[in-house]
């Protein structure tokens, strides 16, 4: 896996899923807030699946 999501990136998918899941455990928008967990993967290892179908690199290093 290569590389693809870049640091601003991967500071805001990390953040908006960490949102997500947080409203979720409180119960303020229900269970498809757990949804999080997947931006915060993509963030944690940055690789998105979706980019390279989609043809985009947001990583300026690569």
């Amino acid at each position: 896996m290569k590389c693809n999501v870049g640091t601003m990136d991967r500071a805001f998918r990390i953040i908006a899923g960490l949102v997500l899941i947080g409203l979720a455990a409180t119960g303020t928008i229900g269970m498809w807030g757990w949804i999080g967990i997947v931006p915060v993967l993509t963030g944690v290892f940055r690789f998105c699946p979706a980019y390279p179908l989609l043809g985009i690199n947001t990583n300026s290093k690569s």
